[in-house]
């Protein structure tokens, strides 16, 4: 697969091991020790995933993300040695695709790797363009625009919401939703909520009152594609 990835992992020894383990699938990365530098490799070159681990020295991964996600949709995989719920859902929060757990496989994290850069890669923006109020959504280039301005989402949030506009009118649970979007029968389904409140922020009026997203109580979500704006 001809990607390439940056890696922001302050220990030296696991980071060249999941190099090396790139490298035998055909992937190139880049290893840095520190968010601030991995900035900075940001700023002079382009990189088509990052693998960020949480805990780094200076500036820590969820400052990292939250700054990265104000100029780039790029996909971003967490390693991190803490599984608290909590540490999930603010990465999840802040904009990151995937959150892997220390210790962790490399062979499962390099499947992890591959999956969200299926995702991500496109062709082109299709000719196929939804509109719904003043926002028009290109399926498979990974775009949506308000009145013609870009709106920045991530991997996982565009895949939730395209999801979402491509079923209007019905009502999904969040275990349909979260094995139709993760490709997973089974796991942390609480995520779904998280990319709805994040989703619900950046395209309606009033997060507390969506038109779009609407909450089917006792039942699930709803995408309402005829509200209009």
């Amino acid at each position: 697969m001809n990607a390439k990835v940056l890696i922001i992992e302050d220990e030296k020894e696991l980071g060249e091991l999941v190099q090396l383990f790139l490298e035998k699938d055909g992937i190139s990365s880049v290893l840095c020790s520190t968010a601030e530098e991995g900035l900075e490799l940001l700023n002079g070159s382009s990189f088509d995933l990052i693998i960020l681990d949480i805990n780094l020295p200076g500036m820590d991964g969820f400052e990292f993300l939250q700054i990265f996600r104000r100029r780039s949709t790029t996909g971003v995989i967490i390693l991190s040695a803490r599984e608290a719920d909590e540490d999930v859902v603010l990465g999840l929060g802040l904009g990151a695709d995937e959150f892997v757990t220390k210790p962790f496989a490399p062979k499962v994290l390099v499947a992890r790797v591959r999956a969200l850069l299926r995702r991500m890669k496109s062709s082109g923006e299709s000719s196929q363009r939804i509109s719904f109020g003043n926002f028009v959504l290109h399926p498979e280039g990974y775009a949506l625009f308000k009145d013609g301005e870009r709106i920045v989402l991530s991997t996982k949030e565009f895949d939730v919401l395209r999801f979402l506009v491509m079923n209007p009118q019905r009502v999904f649970t969040s275990s349909e939703i979260y094995s139709a979007v993760w490709n997973q029968a089974y796991g942390d389904i609480t995520s779904v909520a998280v990319y709805i409140q994040r989703l619900r922020k950046k395209i309606e009026k009033d997060p507390s009152n969506p038109e779009y997203i609407l909450t089917i109580h006792g039942k699930g979500y709803l995408f309402d594609r005829e509200r209009d704006s």
